[in-house]
């Protein structure tokens, strides 16, 4: 018989978690502060990135971070008010700077991430939401093949996973896409990838296909849960306490308060992403293009030209910087020269990020609370993938992919 099943947080990850629940014969409720898609599931770069399984601790991050932050075209910035804050984290994250850990969690994120497409595919079967979907390359724009092969130790774990790029130099480079500038002298390009048109439209269509199967969607602030061993959990809500059979904790950089109330103090913190959208762009690139120098990704999408990424490490209170807006107006025309648009629109948001780069899938001890969160830059390539699993789990229907690695509990208490 069916579980009554309460979904915490409305982005990619619960959305996809409760449309796989209502499949599964759950009775799922879906509660969120805010609209569905909104939050990182609408701010993102769009892309089914199949190949982002290395984690930014890579052997050499120790060496490149300091530089990185005295560089003002670097795209890695930390708000200096809140380090004192952060560093716990900060120390935990950086212990897993060398190559062996590096190598087990690339291959745990590849097993999130290596079948995105798949994943949205068979989520979206029968939808309407799929027509925000596109199968593409995913193209790494580089200055020369100097700087390509200066990430060979990046491309040797995404080859070993069968993401073998074709390279183009020189004047073909041009010849691919005229949308790349002069100083893009080399391309990584890979296939069997995808991207979003819409990102928070279609995470909003999804959660309206959730509505047409019986599901349902209340929007509400999640104050506390109150869960034991020995008895069914309650979800408190700012409007009223939800009784469940289980819950699911799916809101992102904001589920850290909510482990906390389960006695679990979990390592995470907000990587602020931001994206500026040129809309109604002409002269851009024709596919999904991470840009190497300033490691942001261009994806053509409905409204425009999104320019997405930099990691700026300052916490969820305050509010944006201007200097990632700065370097991705520097970086975008670099790459792009031909580029024009009628306007710009600007937004930061809340990336979830453990120190050892991995989501949280699986139930808290015996709670009957499940955890589905912390993909810190592949929210959109695994949350329909975790969702799956995580239904599976709860309604007896579980995957053969052994868990531990993302288990809630990881960190201890």
């Amino acid at each position: 018989m069916g579980k009554k099943i309460i979904v915490i947080g409305a982005g990619i990850v619960g959305v996809s978690t409760a449309i796989w629940l209502r499949r599964f014969g759950q009775t799922v409720t879906l509660v969120d502060r805010a609209d569905p898609g909104q939050g990182a599931s609408y701010g993102n770069a769009g892309l089914l990135a199949a190949c982002a399984m290395v984690p930014e601790t890579t052997p050499d991050l120790f060496f490149k971070a300091p530089k990185m932050l005295l560089d003002r075209d670097s795209p890695l910035f930390v708000r200096w008010s809140y380090l004192p804050r952060m560093l716990p984290w900060l120390t935990g994250y950086m212990k897993h700077a060398n190559d062996r850990d590096t190598r087990r969690i690339s291959g745990n994120l590849a097993e999130i991430t290596s079948d995105t497409v798949t994943q949205h595919w068979a989520l979206t079967e029968g939808m309407g939401a799929r027509d925000y979907l596109n199968k593409s390359d995913y193209v790494f724009a580089y200055r020369s093949r100097a700087d390509f092969e200066a990430e060979a130790y990046t491309w040797q774990i995404r080859r070993a996973r069968g993401f073998d790029p074709t390279l183009i130099e020189g004047p073909a480079v041009q010849e691919f896409d005229p949308g790349y500038g002069p100083n893009i002298g080399c391309l990584a390009v890979v296939k069997d990838h995808g991207f979003v048109t819409d990102p928070g439209g279609y995470v909003a269509s999804l959660a309206d296909e959730f509505q047409r199967m019986g599901g349902r969607v209340v929007r509400a602030d999640v104050t506390d849960i109150e869960a034991s061993e020995n008895a069914p959990p309650r979800v408190i809500t700012s409007e009223g306490a939800m009784s469940c059979d289980k819950v699911v904790i799916a809101s992102g950089a904001w589920s850290k308060t909510l482990m906390k109330k389960l006695g679990l103090r979990i390592p995470l913190e907000s990587e602020r992403g931001y994206h500026i959208v040129m809309k109604d762009a002409s002269g851009g690139p024709r596919a999904p293009t991470m840009v190497s120098s300033g490691k942001f990704a261009a994806t053509p999408m409905k409204a425009g030209l999104r320019c997405a990424g930099i990691v700026e490490l300052g916490g969820l209170e305050a509010g944006p910087s201007d200097a990632p807006f700065a370097l991705l107006r520097r970086q975008i025309p670099e790459a792009f020269p031909h580029l024009e648009f009628s306007s710009e629109q600007t937004w930061m948001g809340h990336r979830p990020a453990t120190t050892d780069s991995l989501p949280l899938i699986g139930q808290v001890r015996r709670s009957g609370v499940y955890t589905a969160f912390g993909h810190q830059h592949v929210g959109l390539t695994g949350g329909p993938k975790t969702g799956r699993l995580v239904a599976g789990l709860i309604a007896d229907q579980p995957s053969n992919l052994d868990l531990g690695a993302y288990a809630p509990d990881r960190f201890g208490v």
